[in-house]
């Protein structure tokens, strides 16, 4: 065709065509993808991170360019108008882009961000929290619209590369990861969660570097389920590390086995607590004074230490790795996780203890070991440990509550990285056993008037005790008595606490004890001479059925063992015309006995449950569920008394 003779009419109708050819194919893909993903507001397009390693003036540089774009599906998407990104001291902001894409006469215009703010992140973890986030507000959203950010950031610290996660609550279109490194720069990675290697990857060459690249299509969307490990636990993932660098023909180790990561975290603590500290060493002597042996002094200052120094992470850039000095943190009176760590070994030394050391250990949110990755990425926690004979006791005091002699609870079954002067081991921390989390209670009931009279005496231990103890708190009058009455509630809602004593709330190797009166109304069911009472005034997890489609783990916070009386004094005017059956169930996930006995005119029914599995994958969520259904039958069988 001679485009130079066509008429301006022609060229009016091909511009048209134009534009109708535009929206329309915009339109048909935005119906498209409401087609796909029908359950869904917002789509995300592509999510990607590109890491750009080079050598630059004989030092290592660590560039990482991150690309997001969005597309609203639906009006009820538009309320999704905020999006943000991380960064900190160690990974530095160096520049940012953000804009909205809306057509306007049939073609894509950019409206750019102008409402942005940096906040404080809400992370939660004690390890790490100087991260910054910058939020973005995106204007002029409707249905078709884009949200599209781009950041890029400079890694200080080379052992601290982030992971790069294939998933989000949304479902994504496309999800990459790409490496860019010069040849003399050697990278290693562990990819998670993908077992049947859905995630593609390729290593070419160009311009004499290697680029890897990671791309995950048509992400689902991850369900967030309650009682779940952790994201970490269920969502696609990559850990990139880099194993060693060459500059000037010299070989820099950086990580790749657990000596390069120990040998990295001995750099934090080689020089702590250097220098005495007489005020330190003398409350440390005053509270071991009359102590005679290693074990008790170190109960001591671990208790003294959770009585006296405030838990507060406050950190900031390396202050997030390396602990503060004993002194300053006496001084001061508060401290984090890596502080509390400080003071306690620098405690035990003025003591004349020898065997506390500093250890670094991963939440039960982190699914990874040691052998697996070891990178900074596997620890987000900081504690110290004591080598009492052949026995490791992990003291973590951050939790005000927990006794000494058990971990926290947020660290059974983990792994420590125990370093001992210049030498490490690795240390599995224990699953408490649940007979150590017992909760002891005996109830003595009697009918009066249609209702059920009792007086009740429970005690809590182990993690039980600390979990109560901290959910309590300093609370006071109406709001103390609420508490506690929410903790010892039988029956059903017309459960009135009469009154209520406690024991043992300040002395952590004692149970913590509440003794209570109360009464139950319309409990007992009376048909003809006949009386119902089902002495199942609790049900323990009878709730806790797992859901058929679950894919995430069920993780408990702790074993439990539910260990509770119940004796009901038989009226003189009845007779027992039924008594429940006794049942037996001992499985991989519980242990049961439920057992009936009369005597001396009274009923007494003995319940005894030990939990033995914390974490439940999908081959067992089948038959525990089976194995609560069994108990859920048990607990519906009524006693019935006859009228004589």
């Amino acid at each position: 065709m001679n485009w130079s003779k066509l008429s301006n009419k022609h060229l009016y109708i091909l511009a048209f065509l134009g534009i109708f050819s535009l929206t329309s194919n915009a339109q048909n893909t935005l119906e498209d993808y409401k087609k796909q993903y029908p359950d869904f507001n917002e789509l995300v397009l592509n999510d990607s991170q590109t890491y750009d390693f080079s050598i630059e003036n004989n030092k290592l540089k660590v560039v990482q360019d991150n690309h997001y774009e969005s597309v609203i599906l639906t009006e009820n998407g538009i309320q999704n108008n905020k999006e943000s990104f991380s960064y900190s001291e160690l990974v530095k902001l160096q520049s940012y882009d953000a804009y909205s894409v809306i057509y306007d006469n049939g073609k894509e215009r950019k409206i750019k961000v102008t409402q942005t703010n940096e906040i404080q992140s809400g992370q939660s973890s004690a390890f790490y929290d100087d991260v910054k986030e910058r939020q973005l507000i995106f204007p002029n959203l409707e249905a078709g619209s884009k949200k599209v950010y781009h950041y890029q950031t400079e890694f200080v610290d080379p052992f601290l590369l982030h992971k790069f996660l294939f998933g989000s609550h949304l479902p994504i279109k496309n999800s990459t990861l790409e490496i860019k490194t010069e040849k003399n720069i050697n990278i290693g990675y562990k990819i998670f969660n993908d077992p049947s290697n859905s995630i593609q990857f390729s290593r070419t060459e160009k311009k004499g570097k290697w680029i890897y690249k990671w791309t995950l299509k048509d992400v689902n969307p991850i369900k967030f389920e309650g009682n779940s490990p952790g994201f970490l636990y269920i969502v696609p993932h990559i850990n990139v590390y880099i194993k060693d660098y060459t500059i000037n023909n010299q070989k820099v180790d950086v990580l790749g086995d657990i000596d390069k990561l120990f040998a990295y975290y001995k750099g934090f603590t080689k020089n702590l607590n250097q220098t005495e500290d007489p005020t330190l060493k003398a409350i440390s002597l005053q509270i071991t004074e009359n102590l005679t042996n290693d074990d008790d002094k170190v109960k001591a200052i671990f208790y003294w230490v959770k009585d006296n120094i405030k838990y507060i992470a406050f950190e900031n850039g390396y202050e997030g790795f390396i602990p503060r000095e004993a002194r300053l943190i006496c001084e001061r009176k508060f401290g984090d996780c890596k502080d509390m760590a400080s003071i306690i070994t620098a405690m035990a030394k003025y003591a004349n203890v020898k065997n506390v050391f500093i250890s670094w250990i991963g939440t039960r949110e982190i699914p990874y070991s040691y052998n697996e990755l070891p990178t900074p990425a596997v620890d987000n926690h900081m504690i110290a440990v004591y080598k009492k004979g052949e026995e490791y006791l992990f003291l973590d005091a951050t939790d005000k509550e927990t006794l000494y002699g058990i971990p926290t609870a947020f660290i059974q079954g983990k792994e420590a990285l125990y370093g001992e002067g210049n030498t490490y081991k690795i240390i599995p921390v224990p699953i408490v056993p649940a007979e150590k989390n017992e909760i002891l209670e005996q109830v003595k009931l009697k009918i009066e008037k249609d209702k059920l009279v009792g007086s009740g005496k429970i005690e809590f231990n182990g993690y039980n005790r600390s979990r109560i103890l901290l959910r309590i708190g300093d609370a006071t009058n109406k709001t103390r008595f609420e508490m506690i009455k929410s903790l010892v509630l039988k029956g059903n809602n017309k459960f009135n606490l009469k009154d209520y004593t406690e024991e043992n709330i300040k002395d952590r190797d004692k149970p913590y004890q509440i003794g209570y009166n109360f009464d139950l109304g319309n409990y007992i069911v009376k048909v003809d001479k006949e009386m119902y009472v089902n002495l199942f005034l609790d049900k323990p997890l009878e709730k806790v059925i797992i859901e058929k489609d679950r894919s995430a783990k069920f993780e408990f916070e702790h074993l439990n063992y539910i260990n509770t009386q119940y004796e009901l004094d038989i009226p003189q005017n009845c007779t027992v015309k039924y008594l429940p059956k006794n049942f037996s169930l001992d499985n991989d996930y519980i242990k049961v006995d439920i057992v009936y006995e009369v005597k001396n005119n009274k009923i007494t029914l003995n319940l005894r449950l030990k939990q033995k599995k914390l974490l439940l994958d999908q081959p067992d969520f089948e038959l525990w569920n089976k194995t609560i259904k069994d108990l859920k039958s048990n607990y519906a069988d009524t006693l019935i008394l006859l009228e004589k």
